[in-house]
């Protein structure tokens, strides 16, 4: 390995800069439910997002905690960037010819 990828913050390795975390706060999302209009705050575990071929076929679903639906919302770039980064299961979705 490089000493770049080795070495943290002046020179500290990234296990010694990170030994003294102990609880990391999880990351969540703000999402809204089409159907009965809550408002709430998702953790990385409820989220779903499924990348398809085209835009049509991108998206990301939860179940609504409020009233139970089952919530699918288009996913573009930036939504991909953010959910991916934060950690939730992605799917990619490949076509049969």
């Amino acid at each position: 390995m490089s000493e770049s990828a080795t070495s943290g913050v002046r020179g500290m390795s990234v296990a010694s800069a990170f030994a003294g975390m102990k609880n990391v706060a999880p990351v969540v999302f703000r999402a809204g439910c089409p159907d009965c209009r809550g408002r709430f705050e998702l953790t990385a575990s409820a989220l779903r997002l499924a990348i398809g071929a085209t835009r049509r076929t991108t998206f990301y679903s939860f179940t609504c905690p409020e009233c139970g639906t089952l919530v699918r919302k288009p996913a573009g770039e930036r939504i991909v960037e953010l959910l991916t980064g934060g950690g939730v299961r992605t799917l990619r979705l490949h076509s049969t010819l």
